[in-house]
This record gives structure tokens, sequence and C-alpha cells, in this order.
């Protein structure tokens, strides 16, 4: 009882260690995290995609492929091909234009707490002057804070990027590769 006990108050102190660093780089750090929920979603939700509901539409379209081949009445089954191929990019780099977007939005987010922290030191130098240390090293930590937190998300998110962009070409490519005729 005493381990779940100690588990508790670590998670709980935790949690109050993080509300305040999110609370001490002020409201742009509520938008990262927003954001960073927003992208994450994005992102599993395209690799779950990828796993599971696009296996599923190729293998509807080479099942179909085959009723199309069969059909020897003209030279439509080229255009069929291109739809599908253009379908399938469809599919799959279109909701990644989204990610892109939200991992360009990091660092600016970033920036506008580096600004929106010297507003809040300029602030302390017209209300007191250099005599208040404290005043300004709040500001400048509540400057930095946010624009650390922006390109530490932003790293990560250009990484999985990559690497969903690199899976759709190469899926496309297969479906590609699966929908030829000679």
């Amino acid at each position: 009882m005493t381990d779940l006990f100690a588990f508790w108050l670590r998670a709980v102190d935790s949690a109050y260690a993080l509300l305040d660093f999110m609370s001490a780089g002020g409201v742009v750090m509520w938008a990262l995290a927003v954001l960073c929920v927003v992208f994450w979603t994005l992102v599993f939700e395209r690799f779950w995609y990828m796993r599971r509901i696009f296996p599923r539409w190729v293998l509807e379209r080479r099942e179909a492929w085959q009723q199309v081949l069969a059909d020897d009445n003209g030279n439509w089954q080229r255009a069929v091909r291109l739809a599908w191929l253009a379908q399938a990019r469809q599919q799959l780099a279109a909701p990644l234009r989204l990610g892109k977007t939200l991992v360009a939005l990091y660092p600016l987010l970033g920036l506008l707490g580096t600004v929106l922290g010297m507003i809040a030191v300029f602030d302390v130098l017209a209300l007191n002057g250099t005599g208040n240390p404290r005043g300004m090293a709040a500001g400048v930590w509540q400057a930095t804070l946010p624009t650390m937190a922006g390109m530490v998300l932003a790293i990560p998110g250009l990484f999985s990027l990559a690497r969903l962009e690199r899976e759709a070409s190469q899926a496309i490519e297969r479906l590609a590769d699966q929908l030829r005729h000679d």
C-alpha cells in the first residue's frame, strides 16, 4: 500500500511541477501544448490509417484491377490506374499538410513567447528601472521557455512527418507496381 501511496505522491508532485513550468512560460506555453496534442493526434491517426485502413483500400483496388484487366474493350485501364493512384496520393499525403503547418507554427509561437517575455522585462524596467533584477529575470525566463519549447516540439515533429511522407510514397509506389498491365 505504501508503494501505491508513494507513486501517487510522485505523480501529484510531477503534475504540480508541470503546471508551474507551463505557467512560467505564459499563455504561449498553453497554446503550444494544445498544438502538440493536435499534432500528435494527427500523426498517430496517420500511422493507424496507413497500417489498418489503407491496406484494405489497396486490396479492394487490386481485386477491381483484375476485373478491369479482364475487360479488353478499350484503353481506359490506364485512366482508371491514374485515377486510383491520384486517390491514393490524396488519401495519404493531403492530411500531412496540416502536420507541416503545425510544425511550422511551433517555433513561431515560441518566438511570440519571446516577444511577450521581453515586453514583461521592459515593463519591469519602465516601472522599477534596473533596480529589480528578480522582475527582469522572471521576464527573461518567460521569454526563453516558449522559444525552447517551440523548438523542442518542432524537432520530433519534423522527423515524424518525414517518416510519414516516406511511408506514404512507398505505399503509393507499391500500389503503382500492383496496378500494372503489359
